[in-house]
């Protein structure tokens, strides 16, 4: 069984800032989940394109405001608590945050640790870890 409290996570190697957001990742590839879980703070009137060549997310706003823009049809979708998207087609978008948006999000293949975007938006691609018993 594996337990973690966000806030002390926050005070480890756990907690990834970048340019404009921050990610408290608690659960990663070494869990041996098979999936990454973090909770996302998007800083308040940013905007950031990110592209998951390698990685699908799903996301859940759990406080905040803003939008997501799907930049292949230029379709914006509202963005506040409650509401769920996932880029199953590893969709480029633009997310903005009107105010600061706290997010839970999943990764799949699961993130290693201090991964942030590079330049095209995207993580580098992660190779499969062996997870022993």
């Amino acid at each position: 069984m594996i337990v973690r409290q966000l806030e002390q996570a926050r005070q480890t190697d756990r907690l990834v800032n970048a340019d404009g957001w921050d990610s408290t990742r608690l659960l990663l590839a070494g869990d041996g989940m098979g999936f990454s879980f973090h909770i996302t703070r998007i800083h308040a009137n940013t905007s950031h394109v990110f592209h998951y060549k390698h990685h699908f997310e799903s996301v859940y706003c759990l406080s905040g405001e803003g939008t997501i823009e799907d930049l292949a049809t230029g379709q914006v979708h509202q963005i506040r608590p409650g509401t769920v998207y996932a880029l199953n087609l590893h969709d480029r978008h633009r997310l903005t945050a009107n105010s600061e948006l706290v997010m839970a999000c999943c990764f799949n293949p699961p993130v290693i640790g201090q991964e942030v975007h590079r330049e095209d938006g995207s993580y580098e691609p992660i190779a499969q870890l062996a997870i022993a018993d």
